[in-house]
């Protein structure tokens, strides 16, 4: 019979202890145990490696207790000093850079301006380092401080060998960008499908703390899907992240085509542009205001704006039928800066989910909508490096079972 490795079954017991801590802290030793069902024994003697290795500290509650006798209760919480990260965003119009303490929260935020789908990726490196030593400088940092730097964009990556196969930001395939910003920066850099970091964001500190099968769809350039299932990212071969984009919704001899090709941003504004073409509203378009140009034209009745954004509405809400019926998610999060706010994409989306689904599965999935906002993507960012951190066994097992919180009792520590 084939044993455990030892090795592996500490590096998931100490994670699963960190996620405890960060997910429930300030906590106690007790609590921890029953949170995670490991024993008090396992449980006391990583904290104990983790105490003195300054990831977490110790917080007393109360006095001491029975007329003296008694120690005060002893919680325990990460340390927000014992690490720094940075998250970085790269969006076609946009570099946002931002540093990041322990907890993942938000020290100092950059962002930069530029229209990075027509440089060479070499030509972003170097903004994306300009950045990212510019932003620790801002936090009052070093780069010495800093653990880990972690770049989300879209399209189709593959992080574990820190390589875009495919992107709307470059436009060549299979950059190594993870290996070119590590070799630059002389810290560990990784990146990551945008979508997946706010996925891991949502799981950590949004709509999603809660449950741990849940699917994120993000709506901007491209189309992005984030699946969250037993608590951790689903990656296919080579931590491959899904491309939603890239989703057949027809045979293409009977007039089907790819999904980015109907329901993504990109798709919508080459309709609006048909549909607006001439005088002042060229200018918008090459200005990048062509969204913001079509919603509000929407808005105002424009009977044709109305119409692109219904049909790619249902496009999606296609794709997304079919993906409840696959995963039976107790929540879809949709995503976006622009186009996923409005209604008149959004509501198509959800009549045609509701007409589609069997009705075995319609009452299942809640669909949320959910701004897309520069701090939920970059705390996802921190929580994507943290993990490494925390010694996250990847690929190897899923969260820890956890239970409900116990009351607490005399004799906890």
């Amino acid at each position: 019979m084939k044993t455990a490795d030892p090795e592996l079954m500490r590096a998931i017991n100490r994670f699963h202890v960190m996620d405890a801590i960060r997910r429930f802290g300030p906590v106690s030793r007790v609590e921890i145990s029953q949170f995670t069902e490991l024993s008090p024994t396992t449980v006391s003697a990583i904290t104990a490696a983790l105490l003195d290795d300054g990831l977490i500290v110790p917080m007393q509650v109360g006095a001491v207790r029975d007329g003296g006798r008694g120690r005060p209760r002893v919680m325990l919480r990460l340390n927000p000093e014992a690490a720094h990260v940075v998250g970085v965003k790269l969006a076609p119009d946009q570099i946002t850079v931002a540093a990041t303490n322990f907890c993942a929260d938000v020290l100092r935020t950059l962002a930069l301006p530029i229209r990075i789908d027509r440089q060479t990726p070499a030509v972003i490196a170097d903004l994306v380092e300009d950045g990212v030593r510019r932003c620790v400088a801002d936090a009052d940092l070093e780069m010495s401080d800093i653990y880990g730097v972690c770049v989300g964009l879209p399209g189709v990556v593959e992080r574990a060998a820190g390589v875009c196969r495919q992107s709307p930001i470059f436009g060549e395939r299979d950059v190594p960008f993870g290996a070119d910003l590590t070799e630059r920066l002389g810290i560990p850099a990784s990146i990551d499908s945008d979508v997946n970091l706010v996925a891991l964001a949502e799981h950590w500190f949004g709509q999603a703390r809660d449950i741990n099968d849940f699917l994120v769809v993000s709506v901007e350039r491209t189309l992005g899907l984030g699946i969250l299932h037993n608590g951790e990212l689903f990656r296919g071969a080579n931590g491959l992240s899904p491309d939603l984009g890239d989703l057949m919704v027809g045979p293409p001899r009977n007039g089907g085509g790819r999904l980015a090709d109907v329901a993504s941003e990109t798709s919508v504004l080459g309709e609006a542009e048909a549909i607006m073409r001439g005088g002042e509203h060229d200018a918008a378009f090459r200005a990048g205001r062509g969204m913001a140009l079509l919603l509000q034209r929407a808005a105002d009745g424009d009977q044709r704006c109305i119409g692109a954004l219904a049909v790619a509405g249902k496009a999606l809400g296609f794709a997304i039928a079919n993906l409840i019926t696959l995963f039976a998610p107790p929540k879809v999060i949709i995503s976006g800066r622009s186009m996923a706010a409005s209604e008149y994409f959004i509501g198509p989306l959800r009549e045609t989910v509701a007409a589609l689904l069997p009705p075995s599965l319609a009452d299942v999935s809640d669909i949320v909508v959910r701004e897309w906002s520069d701090d939920i993507w970059v705390r996802g960012a921190a929580a994507m490096t943290l993990r490494d951190l925390y010694g996250a066994p990847w690929g190897t097992t899923g969260p820890a079972p956890i239970r409900e919180p116990q009351p607490w009792t005399a004799g906890d520590s």
